[in-house]
């Protein structure tokens, strides 16, 4: 049962140090929290929605599974890796234009993923965002790219699709869609894979393809599943509960009971009935 909705739910909860009162407050009932958690019941795509905020389950704002060195010392490394665990993204982006962390970068996989960083950084980490920069840094990055790190390679394309989309650029997201998810049933299994699945559908999400949405990130939580990882979950039953939501908007005939249904064969979970 470890892969259910109420499992990762329970699982952030406990992570943040929070009571199911204090999660459930004028959302639902304590005792609606506790049937979901133990499986005994699978919320609706506004209720998914609600505890996942609550929770500080968000879209855009992710962590890697795995970090990358941008040196050789490890004070360097460890810093990036609390300012990304942080969401620190502008400390993160001063920190990665510093003189001596620049010349500290010396192989290849270190440039790939000094640029990855800095990508990361303009994009969550300015006021104004320019894609251009973003883009530039992440082409940086894929010139460097090595075979010990496939997993970010896959990451910096699926990036780039991400910066296209808000961009408006449909057609150059799609493309490194593709490329970032070709051959990825070849791939040798990294938790890093779980976030390139993610994104790429939040990218057709962002794009408003929800039934494509929809597809691929059902076919990342089986992805998820399947190498028996838990990162990642949380935020794709997110995902599918806003594509069940703005699906059920545009059909209004679909009531909240459908929609409940709708998730649990989606998680393949019973729908918990009060006598």
């Amino acid at each position: 049962m470890g892969h259910t909705i109420g499992h990762i739910l329970r699982v952030r909860r406990k992570e943040l140090k929070c009571s199911q009162a204090q999660i459930s407050e004028n959302i639902c009932s304590q005792s609606m929290l506790s049937a979901i958690e133990n499986n005994r019941y699978t919320p609706n795509a506004e209720l998914l929605i609600a505890l996942c905020q609550r929770l500080g389950v968000s879209l855009e704002r992710l962590s890697l599974a795995e970090n990358y060195a941008i040196g050789n010392q490890s004070a360097l490394n460890d810093r990036v890796v609390a300012l990304c665990n942080h969401h620190d993204y502008q400390k993160l982006l001063k920190f990665l234009l510093d003189e001596a962390v620049v010349e500290s970068v010396q192989t290849a996989a270190q440039t790939q993923s000094y640029y990855y960083y800095l990508a990361v950084a303009q994009l969550q980490g300015t006021t104004h965002f320019q894609p251009t920069e973003v883009k530039r840094s992440l082409h940086l990055s894929l010139a460097s790219a090595t075979v010990s790190q496939q997993a970010l390679t896959r990451l910096a394309q699926v990036t780039l699709a991400y910066v296209a989309a808000v961009s408006g650029q449909k057609k150059e997201a799609l493309n490194q869609v593709h490329s970032a998810l070709k051959k990825m049933s070849d791939a040798p299994f990294d938790e890093n894979l779980n976030v390139v699945f993610y994104l790429a559908a939040v990218v057709y999400y962002r794009l408003s393809l929800d039934k494509e949405s929809f597809v691929l990130m059902t076919r990342g939580v089986d992805f998820i599943t399947a190498n028996n990882s838990h990162y990642m979950l949380a935020n794709s039953y997110y995902l599918l509960a806003l594509i069940a939501k703005r699906l059920g908007d545009r059909h209004q005939r679909q009531t909240a009971a459908d929609r409940s249904a709708f998730l649990a064969t989606l998680f393949n979970e019973s729908v918990y009935k009060f006598d």
